[in-house]
């Protein structure tokens, strides 16, 4: 997809949390953005229902061979995937996720997208190292401010304080940063 924004945060998600995440990533697929992410708990799956409901692309990048789900309670969400996207890893068949891979699945949705969204995440969460990579890569990345009192968005705040994240408080920030208002 030459238009894609990754779409990443915590496991563990704040009902702040879940509910931006599902309204910027239908926003994002609603206007013909493809919305990747990793399908993992939380902020991933979340967004990558948010696409599908609205009708658009979605491709999730994954730790392990790509005939294993995982978790494996996102079997049914990995084949919805499939239908209107794509189901990606660079790890062979067979092949069961391990802790290390999660890191290196990261840099996949840096990769393939204008740029990456961090919803929720602490310090040293892999929402963080996704976002890591992608200023490695030289994309944009967003964040979206939240809670000074919550771990959950900690990350998120350091990331906007730093000036390495542009504040986010609509899908707009981000359509507009990427010159892809319609």
């Amino acid at each position: 997809d030459e238009w894609a924004v990754a779409v990443v945060g915590t496991r563990r998600p704040t009902p702040y949390g879940r509910q931006v995440a599902e309204e910027i990533a239908y926003q994002l697929a609603a206007n013909r953005i493809a919305v990747i992410s990793g399908l993992a708990r939380g902020i991933d799956a979340i967004a990558h229902r948010a696409a599908l409901q609205a009708g658009g692309r979605t491709v999730a990048a994954l730790a392990c061979g790509l005939d294993i789900v995982y978790p494996p309670e996102h079997a049914k969400l990995a084949r919805e995937i499939i239908e209107s996207g794509a189901l990606v890893s660079d790890y062979a068949l067979g092949t069961q996720p391990r802790g290390d891979y999660f890191p290196r699945r990261n840099r996949i949705l840096s990769g393939m997208s204008l740029g990456v969204l961090v919803v929720e995440g602490d310090v040293k969460s892999g929402a963080l190292i996704t976002a890591n990579l992608a200023l490695d890569h030289g994309r944009e990345v967003f964040a979206v401010p939240g809670s000074i009192f919550s771990a959950q968005s900690r990350g998120t705040n350091l990331k906007i304080q730093k000036g390495e994240a542009k504040l986010v408080q609509r899908v707009e920030d981000v359509l507009e940063e990427l010159n892809l208002t319609m």
